[in-house]
């Protein structure tokens, strides 16, 4: 695997998942907590989000193989659910809908599983975006080079969710706004270029 493939799988990983958007939802789902339940309940989700991302980077393709779907089909339509939420990211619908689900929320109820680790974490895009990664190549160094991009990126979510009150008050809204935006960018470029090579994988196009 060389280093092109495992940067652009952790850039996918990585503004798909979006660490630096979740840390101010993250903020709004634990009011009144202190940094110890914070941190049992950051942990409790990004274990469950690595479970799930685990499984489908594994065992997505054979699930796909199962029901006749290709995975020039699926890279096609991963591509193409990537590109919406690009779009969402890129006109702030994305942020609304996840304040929508934190505010939503019952102020007792633990939210490590729901919304947190599903579908915040290991949301759809995440999913599908396992599937595809894991699918681009079968070789096992591949494979255990796509999960440790995950783990790496689910890393940086937890150290963000230490760092999610003070990260939270110096960004602002205007701030997080900017990087959502600036990453909705990229997410759209590469949820293009997985469409480009699921027509070139289908033989549709040399």
């Amino acid at each position: 695997m060389d280093m092109a493939t495992t940067i652009t799988a952790f850039v996918t990983l990585f503004v798909v998942i979006d660490p630096i958007g979740l840390a101010p939802i993250f903020i709004a789902l634990t009011p009144g907590m202190d940094a110890s339940a914070r941190l049992r309940i950051g942990l409790r989700s990004l274990v469950i989000a690595a479970i799930l991302l685990t499984l489908f980077g594994l065992a997505g393709e054979a699930i796909l193989s199962g029901i006749g779907i290709s995975i020039s089909a699926f890279r096609i339509a991963g591509g193409l659910l990537l590109f919406l939420t690009a779009l969402d990211m890129l006109f702030e619908r994305r942020t609304e809908r996840r304040e929508g689900q934190a505010e939503g929320d019952d102020p007792g109820h633990d939210p490590s599983v729901f919304p947190l680790a599903m579908p915040l974490l290991a949301g759809p895009g995440a999913l599908a975006t396992m599937i595809l990664l894991a699918g681009e190549n079968q070789g096992a160094v591949h494979l255990v080079m796509i999960h440790l991009m995950m783990l790496a990126v689910l890393g940086i979510c937890m150290v963000l969710f230490v760092l999610a009150t003070p990260l939270a008050r110096a960004l602002g809204r205007t701030g997080t706004m900017v990087v959502t935006r600036l990453l909705g960018m990229l997410l759209a470029a590469l949820s293009v270029q997985f469409v480009i090579d699921g027509l070139k994988g289908s033989g549709l196009f040399a």
